[in-house]
């Protein structure tokens, strides 16, 4: 995997920072399929595109 592919990545860690919430709200995002993700063997990541569609999608329902 190349360098900027792993950058794309984020970890549940990051995401939990990006939008300071905590790891529980964020695999709870991630079970209900409102926030995609992949497994990476026992891990998940969430594609930065995923995060921010996500974070596009909450401004519009907010509006």
């Amino acid at each position: 995997m190349s360098t900027t592919a792993t950058a794309e990545l984020l970890t549940v860690p990051e995401v939990m920072a990006r939008l300071r919430l905590g790891r529980s709200t964020v695999y709870d995002l991630i079970r209900s399929r409102r926030l995609v993700s992949i497994p990476v063997g026992r891990s998940r990541r969430v594609p930065a595109d995923a995060l921010r569609d996500f974070i596009n999608h909450e401004i519009e329902e907010a509006a």
